[in-house]
C-alpha cells in the first residue's frame, strides 16, 4: 500500500473551497429535530388543537373562569418542550464523544475529524472496526476486506483492490486502506444509516404502539358521542346558548386524554436524561423499554466481560527451552501488521523491535471467521499466529486446551506449508511456540451476570475465543452457568437443531461472526427478547439484529454505530441501571394509563347515556378540570416520576383496559344512576339542577378516587399520602363554602347529597371487587407467564 507521503492528501486551499462550495459531508442534526422542530412537534399538536378550540367557546360565553382547563395547552407545551430539549442537549454532548472520527488524510498528515468535517475529494485511512462513513473509492489497499452485510444481506467480507467502489454503512473487517471520498453529505449510499449512530428518535415500542392503539378505540367513541353531545346540549329548553356550550364544553373536555401521551414522552426522555449522566448513550428512545422486557442476554466475552487490553503473560516453546527464535518471529509479524489487532499489539510489547524488518511478499490480516493471520517473508518463508485447535494437531491442541481452561487466552506460532495468500492456506503448520495472554475480567462483570441471573433473565456468553478459556472466565466470575460448547460442532444455522442447542446450553466458543447472528435469530424464533452486548468487529451482525444492541464505547466504530445503546465509559455495570429505568417507564405508563383511559370511558359513558337520556350535562368546565386535576393530572404526574422495579410483562394493552374499562363503566353507572335519582327527567329549576350537579360531582369524585387508590398500589407511605391528599382536598372543596361560588356547588341539600355519598361508597366497593378479581386473573396469568419463560 502507499505511504502516507506518497497519499498526501488535500490541502488546506483545497479543503477550504470544497467548504465554501458546499461541497461537505453535511448530516441531519444528532438528536434528530431541531430546537425550532421541538418547540413546533409540542406546541401544535392534535390536543391542544382540541383543547384551544374549546377554550375559545368558553371565552366566548364571558365566563373565563370557566376555561381554567386551557391552562393544560401552556403546561403540556412547556413540559414536553423543556424535557425534549434537554434530552437533545444531553444526547448531542455524549454523541460527540461516541461517534466515530475518520482518520484524513490532509497535507501529508494524518488528521481524526468528526464525519461532518469530511469534504469531497478527502482520502480516509480505515483499519479493522472502521465505518465507511461516505461513499468512494479505493486508492491503496493492504488486503483490505469490507463486510457490506448491512447494505446488501451478503455474508461473506468482500475483498477491496485500488478501484474498487466502498458505500457508506459497509466496515472494514480486517487489513487497511485508503479511500476518496466521492459523495458525500445527502448524496451518500447510506449516510441516513451513519447519522443513526447518535439519533434520539421516538420510534416503535410495544408500549407506545399499545397506547396509541388504545387512542384510536377512544377516537373512533368521540365523533359520534361528541356530536351527540353538541345536539342535545344545544336542544335544551329554557337555557341560554351561554350555559348549553359551557355543559357541552363540560362534557367534551374529559374526553380528551389529554396528558397520557405527553406522560409517556417525559417518561422516556427523563430516562435518557438520567441515563445520559451515566456515559449510557441511549441512541433509539424506546431502548429503554426493550432491555426491561429481555429475557436473554448475550455477551462476548473479549472486551465485554473482560477489558480490551492483555498482556503476555508466557511465551512456551515447543522445541526446547529457548524462545529467541519464536520472539524474533513474533517481532517480525508484529512489524508486518500495519493495524495490529489486541492480540498482536500485546505482543508488541513484550518482544523487541527487530532492527531490519524482513520484506514481506503476502499477508493475511486476522479475521474471526479464519481465527488465525500472518505473513510470508522473503526467504523466511510463512509463519502464522491463531487458535491452536484451527491451526495445529491434537496434541498442541490439547496442551492449549490445559492452559486456556484456566481462563488465559493461548495463540499458536507456527511456520506454515503455504503461502499465507494461497487459497488453501496455511496449509500443514510445524507448532514453533505457544503464546499465553493473560486478560483482566472487568471489576464489574460479575455483580452485573448476578443481577441479571438474579432478576430471571439468562445470560449466554458467546465468544470466538476457545471454549474452555471462555468456560473458565465465566466461572472465574462467580457465575455458573454450564459446561462450555465448542461452536463448531454445532449443527448448521437455521436449523430447530441449532436452536434446541443454543437454548439448552450458556456458553459457545470459536462461534463465527455469523454464527453469533444465527444464534440470536434462533433465540428470537423461540419467542425470546434478545439483548447482545459486544465491542469487536465479530459483533456487529449480532448487535444489529438482536432485539437491543449494546456496544462498549471503546469498541469498534461500526458496532457503536449500529447499536441502540453505547456504554460511553465501558462500564459493564450500567445496565442494571438501564433495566431499572425500563421498569420504571413501562410500570409507570402502564399506572397512569389506567387513570387516562378510565376518565376518558366514564366522560364518554357519561356524555352518551345523558345524551340518550336527553337531560343537560350535570357537569361544568372547571368542575371537571379541577377533577381532572386532582384525581387524574397532578397523581399521574407523581406516579410516572417515581421508582418502579417490577418486571416488564407482554400484555400492556389488556392489562390497561382489564382496569379502565370496568372502573369507567362503574364511575359512569354511579354518576347516571346519582344524577337520574336526584334530578329526575322534567325540567327543573337551577337550585335543583345545581343540587343534583354537586351529588353526581361526589358521586364521581369518590369513585373515581378510589380508581386512583386502586393503581397507586402497592402502597408505600407517599403514595398513601397521595390519595388522602385528594380526598381531602375534595372534603374541603365541598365543606367550605368560599369555592362554592365558583365551582357552581350548592350542599344545601343533605337529602341530595346523601344520596351521592351513599352512590359513591357503593362504586368505591365495586371498584375494589372489580380490582381484587382482575388481580386473581393477573396473579394467574402471571404464574403461566413465569412456568413459560
Amino acid at each position: 500500500m502507499p505511504t502516507d507521503f506518497v497519499l498526501r492528501g488535500l490541502t488546506a486551499a483545497e479543503v477550504a473551497e470544497r467548504v465554501a462550495d458546499g461541497r461537505v459531508n453535511t448530516l441531519p442534526a444528532r438528536s434528530g429535530r431541531t430546537t425550532l422542530g421541538i418547540i413546533r412537534a409540542n406546541v401544535f399538536t392534535r390536543v391542544n388543537g382540541i383543547l384551544s378550540v374549546l377554550f375559545a367557546i368558553v371565552l366566548a360565553t364571558g365566563n373565563p373562569t370557566q376555561g381554567a382547563f386551557g391552562l393544560l395547552i401552556i403546561l403540556n407545551s412547556i413540559i414536553g418542550i423543556v424535557q425534549e430539549v434537554r434530552a437533545k442537549r444531553t444526547l448531542d454532548n455524549l454523541a460527540v464523544v461516541g461517534e466515530a472520527h475518520p482518520v484524513v488524510l490532509r497535507d501529508g498528515g494524518r488528521v481524526p475529524l468528526s464525519r461532518d468535517l469530511v469534504v469531497l475529494d478527502d482520502l480516509i485511512a480505515v483499519g479493522p472496526g472502521d465505518q465507511i462513513v461516505v461513499d468512494g473509492s479505493v486508492v491503496a489497499a493492504d488486503y483490505l476486506e469490507v463486510d457490506e452485510s448491512l447494505l446488501t444481506g451478503e455474508a461473506d467480507p468482500v475483498g477491496k483492490a485500488p478501484g474498487d467502489e466502498v458505500l457508506s454503512g459497509a466496515f472494514v473487517v480486517s487489513g487497511a486502506g485508503v479511500y476518496r471520498a466521492e459523495k458525500v453529505g445527502a448524496d451518500a449510499y447510506a449516510a441516513q444509516l451513519t447519522a443513526q449512530a447518535a439519533k434520539f428518535t421516538l420510534a416503535h415500542s410495544e408500549l407506545r404502539q399499545g397506547i396509541n392503539q388504545i387512542l384510536k378505540y377512544v377516537s373512533y367513541l368521540l365523533v359520534p358521542v361528541g356530536l351527540l353531545t353538541i345536539f342535545v346540549q344545544f336542544s335544551q329548553p329554557d337555557s341560554t346558548w351561554q350555559e348549553s356550550a359551557l355543559r357541552m364544553v363540560g362534557a367534551l373536555v374529559p374526553m380528551v386524554p389529554e396528558g397520557l401521551v405527553l406522560l409517556t414522552s417525559m417518561a422516556f426522555t427523563l430516562g435518557v436524561i438520567r441515563l445520559g449522566r451515566r456515559q449510557c448513550l441511549v441512541q433509539e428512545l424506546p431502548a429503554i423499554e426493550v432491555l426491561a422486557r429481555v429475557n436473554v442476554v448475550c455477551a462476548d466475552k473479549t472486551g465485554t466481560l473482560t477489558q480490551n487490553a492483555m498482556t503476555v503473560g508466557d511465551i512456551i516453546a515447543l522445541d526446547g527451552d529457548d524462545t529467541t527464535r519464536a520472539r524474533e518471529i513474533l517481532a517480525q509479524l508484529v512489524a508486518a501488521d500495519p493495524a495490529p489487532n489486541a492480540s498482536l499489539m500485546a505482543i508488541s510489547e513484550a518482544v523487541e523491535r527487530p532492527a531490519q524488518p524482513w520484506r514481506v511478499t503476502a499477508r493475511a490480516p486476522f479475521t474471526s471467521a479464519r481465527k488465525w493471520s500472518g505473513a510470508t517473508f522473503d526467504g523466511e518463508g510463512s509463519w502464522v499466529l491463531g487458535a491452536p485447535d484451527v491451526l495445529a494437531g491434537s496434541t498442541v491442541a490439547a496442551q492449549a486446551d490445559y492452559i486456556g481452561a484456566s481462563g488465559r487466552r493461548v495463540l499458536l506460532l507456527g511456520s506454515a506449508e503455504a503461502p499465507v495468500d494461497d487459497p488453501d492456506s496455511p496449509g500443514a503448520v510445524a507448532p514453533l511456540a505457544l503464546v499465553v495472554l493473560d486478560q483482566l475480567t472487568r471489576p464489574d462483570a460479575a455483580d452485573t451476570l448476578a443481577y441479571f441471573q438474579d432478576q430471571g433473565v439468562e445470560v449466554k456468553v458467546i465468544s470466538g475465543d476457545n471454549a474452555a478459556s471462555v468456560g473458565a472466565v465465566t466461572r472465574s466470575l462467580g457465575v455458573d452457568i454450564g459446561d462450555p460448547i465448542d461452536a463448531r460442532r454445532l449443527p448448521p444455522g437455521g436449523t430447530d437443531e441449532m436452536a434446541d442447542a443454543v437454548d439448552s446450553n450458556n456458553v459457545f466458543g470459536r462461534v463465527t461472526p455469523e454464527q453469533k447472528r444465527q444464534m440470536v435469530e434462533a433465540l428470537q424464533k423461540r419467542g425470546r427478547n434478545v439483548a447482545m452486548t459486544g465491542d469487536g468487529v465479530n459483533d456487529v451482525l449480532a448487535v444489529k439484529d438482536a432485539d437491543l444492541g449494546v456496544a462498549m464505547g471503546s469498541g469498534a466504530p461500526a458496532t457503536r454505530a449500529v447499536a441502540q445503546i453505547v456504554l460511553l465509559d465501558d462500564r459493564f455495570e450500567t445496565l442494571p441501571h438501564v433495566v431499572a429505568e425500563g421498569r420504571r417507564v413501562i410500570g409507570n405508563i402502564e399506572r397512569v394509563a389506567k387513570l387516562f383511559i378510565t376518565k376518558t370511558i366514564y366522560a364518554i359513558g357519561l356524555a352518551l347515556i345523558v345524551g340518550i337520556m336527553g337531560l343537560p350535562n350535570p357537569f361544568l368546565p372547571l368542575q371537571m378540570t379541577v377533577v381532572n386535576w386532582f384525581t387524574i393530572g397532578i397523581p399521574a404526574f407523581l406516579l410516572s416520576l417515581a421508582p418502579n422495579r417490577e418486571r416488564a410483562r407482554p400484555g400492556f394493552v389488556r392489562r390497561t383496559l382489564a382496569v379502565a374499562v370496568p372502573s369507567g363503566v362503574t364511575v359512569t353507572v354511579v354518576a347516571v344512576i346519582t344524577y337520574a335519582l336526584t334530578r329526575g327527567f322534567d325540567d327543573v329549576s337551577d337550585v335543583v339542577q345545581n343540587q343534583a350537579s354537586t351529588a353526581t360531582l361526589v358521586a364521581l369524585i369518590m369513585t373515581a378516587t378510589w380508581v386512583l387508590a386502586v393503581v397507586a398500589r402497592p402502597y408505600s407511605w407517599w403514595r398513601v399520602g397521595l390519595v388522602l391528599f385528594a380526598y381531602g382536598f375534595y372534603f374541603a372543596m365541598f365543606a367550605v363554602p368560599v369555592w362554592h361560588d365558583a365551582l357552581v356547588i350548592d350542599t344545601n341539600n343533605l337529602g341530595t347529597l346523601l344520596v351521592g355519598v351513599i352512590a359513591g361508597a357503593a362504586g368505591m366497593a365495586v371498584v375494589e371487587a372489580t380490582w381484587w378479581i382482575t388481580a386473581h386473573i393477573r396473579g394467574e396469568r402471571q404464574r403461566l407467564w413465569a412456568r413459560r419463560r
